[in-house]
């Protein structure tokens, strides 16, 4: 059995994080925070954009702003040369 966050991963998707502020229609004075955290695809981010249209159609709560962090957990290793010697 493979888990499906790894397999997510190697098709590309990264690690996404959303902070959605809203205000309910009952008390637009006051701001509030939702965090939603899920793999998805930069920079057209399908799964977000999916789940933002949930919220809008069924949820009685107007968003205010929606504050994106993603990053590929899995990618080709980074190497650097350095010229030097370092003796301890």
């Amino acid at each position: 059995m493979s888990d499906r966050a790894f397999i997510s991963q190697l098709e590309g998707y990264g690690l996404t994080f959303a902070e959605i502020h809203y205000y309910r229609l009952d008390a637009p004075s006051l701001l509030q925070l939702f965090v939603w955290q899920e793999y998805d695809l930069a920079p057209d981010f399908p799964v977000l954009l999916n789940f933002l249209d949930y919220w809008r159609r069924e949820i009685e709560a107007a968003l205010h702003s929606v504050r994106i962090a993603h990053e590929r957990l899995i990618r080709p290793a980074e190497w650097r040369a350095v010229d030097g010697v370092i003796s301890i």
